[in-house]
């Protein structure tokens, strides 16, 4: 029997605003997110302008009918806008100036503690935070350093520089005035570059004096940068996954809970801005520079010994007084750490990987690996959506 040309008719893709923007690296990691989830679960019709962080609402935005939105409502403009459309939106921002919308965000917290422990494991005592005083997301960002920092740093200083176009020159007489060698973390990467100008414009060496840490790892920023920008990377490619899902659910009808949903980074890389060891204990200062440079080497907690001439005993308690960890924890957390950089940066096999990480075998890896991070090699690159794994 043949089909009712009713019955040969596709059905009528869902139109969906994605009001993201595609200027950084940040947004347009969101959007190749939602774009794979599209491509696994069914076409939409996107409507996607051009446009800015905090950029002005889209003039179509107001004769526009569609079935859903996804948005970084991020000032009131776009707020008004996006309610006055009364379709299923998720909201992408930390301004929640929609609180009856589901919400995702970045894991604030987690991102300061990736930032702590790095700068603290390079030997730094006096730490700092840079922000903008624009985003709301910069200054939770802040407090969730200001709240990890304080348990560990003899000191600490925070400053939200203000939007004038003489920003450099402010950074340069605030960093003049703090204590040295000094790690700052900076809010995301451009706020980064800008701290690495200041240091120039001040005298300052980098990294030797001021350590710059950014956030987004936006790897033309970062590598454009002088010294190359050390960054934390974040998880815009899952963030976006889950917000297309979650918007997908609500256009099928379902209810989606109005509860924060916070993505955690995805690690760190290490660049030229961060590459120093600022360690007034001679013996701790060598132990560190040799794990550092051998941990993937296979070496024991005996190598690092020699390395140092020192006993077990002072060691140990060098370590724990210091890094509060055992030389054998650093051994192990210096070479997760190259784990996740070749996860990350490299389309190596999981077996290539564990060779090169002196893992004899790729099961030892993965338990230790998902011992440290919670998940498995394979499982943290697919989260990366990087599309290069083959582990």
């Amino acid at each position: 029997m043949a089909e009712s040309p009713e019955s040969q008719i596709p059905p009528r893709r869902p139109r969906v605003a994605l009001l993201v923007e595609s200027s950084n690296a940040y947004g347009r990691g969101l959007l190749r997110g939602m774009a794979s989830y599209v491509r696994a679960h069914g076409s939409w019709s996107i409507q996607l302008p051009e446009m800015g962080r905090g950029g002005p609402v889209p003039d179509w935005l107001a004769d526009w009918e569609g079935d859903g939105i996804i948005a970084r409502i991020e000032h009131e403009e776009i707020a008004e806008a996006v309610r006055a459309k009364n379709v299923p939106t998720i909201d992408l921002s930390a301004g929640r100036l929609l609180p009856e919308l589901p919400w995702i965000e970045v894991d604030e917290a987690a991102v300061a503690k990736v930032a702590v422990d790095h700068l603290c494991g390079r030997g730094l005592e006096h730490l700092a935070f840079c922000g903008d005083q624009r985003f709301r997301w910069s200054v939770l960002r802040g407090n969730a350093f200001e709240a990890e920092a304080s348990k560990r740093a003899r000191s600490l200083a925070l400053f939200h520089a203000p939007p004038v176009d003489d920003r450099v020159t402010a950074l340069a007489e605030w960093l003049s005035k703090l204590p040295r060698p000094l790690g700052v973390f900076a809010c995301f990467d451009r706020v980064g570059r800008e701290l690495l100008d200041a240091c120039r414009m001040a005298g300052l060496l980098v990294p030797e004096e001021v350590a710059v840490l950014g956030t987004d790892d936006d790897e033309l920023v970062c590598d454009l940068s002088d010294p190359p920008l050390s960054s934390i990377t974040l998880n815009p490619h899952g963030t976006g996954f889950l917000a297309a899902e979650l918007l997908g659910r609500q256009m099928a009808g379902e209810s989606v809970s109005t509860e924060g949903h916070f993505i955690p980074p995805l690690g760190l890389v290490q660049r030229r801005s961060t590459d120093v060891l600022a360690i007034e204990d001679p013996v701790l200062a060598r132990a560190l520079h040799f794990i550092h440079h051998h941990a993937c080497d296979g070496i024991r907690v005996e190598d690092v010994l020699r390395a140092a001439s020192v006993s077990r005993r002072v060691l140990e308690s060098r370590f724990k007084e210091r890094l509060d960890r055992s030389p054998h924890q650093e051994i192990l957390r210096a070479r997760i750490e190259r784990i996740r950089a070749l996860l990350l940066e490299t389309d190596l096999t999981i077996a290539e990987i564990a060779r090169r990480t002196s893992f004899q075998h790729v099961e030892y890896m993965t338990v230790a690996f998902k011992r440290a991070l919670g998940c498995t090699p394979t499982a943290y690159r697919q989260r990366a959506g990087d599309g290069k794994g083959r582990g």
